[in-house]
């Protein structure tokens, strides 16, 4: 392989100049803007992604399994467990088993996760705010596209794409 010119290697160091160290970077932030918007309810951007999903399922959230939810929500199925362990420890979500296959369960949204949505709720909104904050509103909508849009071509890549529905 033949050494790298020392343009090309100049901007291999630059992190600043590199997509996925800018959305990385951003990603921290997020989650750090989030937990100080809902502290108070010691809930995680993905503990909420994941009450959010269940919460909007048909039947008040009593059709999603696990492996549904951590499509829906873009997370790995293999770690999926440990944020709903948590969740039913706090009483936000409840497992109970399928009608229709007995080797399943169901997510089931409890009244506390219930209140506990709605509590985060704002918190959740503010964080949303201060991230985009920086943009002028007019650039707001834009950037969430440019964002769907890599979310959307790239999705297949992930360790564990989403299928939101």
């Amino acid at each position: 392989m033949a050494p790298r010119s020392p343009p090309a290697a100049a901007a291999a160091q630059d992190l600043e100049a590199l997509p996925g160290h800018a959305i990385r970077r951003l990603q921290q932030i997020a989650v750090a803007i989030f937990l100080q918007e809902t502290q108070s309810t010691g809930i995680t951007p993905v503990q909420y992604a994941a009450l959010q999903a269940v919460a909007d399922q048909p039947a008040g959230g009593q059709a999603i399994d696990q492996r549904t939810l951590a499509r829906l929500i873009g997370f790995d199925t293999s770690t999926i467990a440990g944020v709903v362990d948590r969740l039913e420890a706090r009483g936000l979500l409840r497992r109970q088993d399928s009608p229709a296959d007995r080797r399943v369960r169901l997510l089931v949204l409890t009244d506390e996760g219930r209140a506990m949505l709605d509590k985060v709720l704002p918190g959740m909104l503010r964080a949303q705010e201060r991230m985009l904050a920086p943009l002028p509103p007019a650039e707001r909508a834009e950037f969430m596209r440019m964002l769907r849009t890599l979310v959307k071509a790239n999705n297949e890549l992930s360790r564990a794409p989403s299928d939101p529905g």
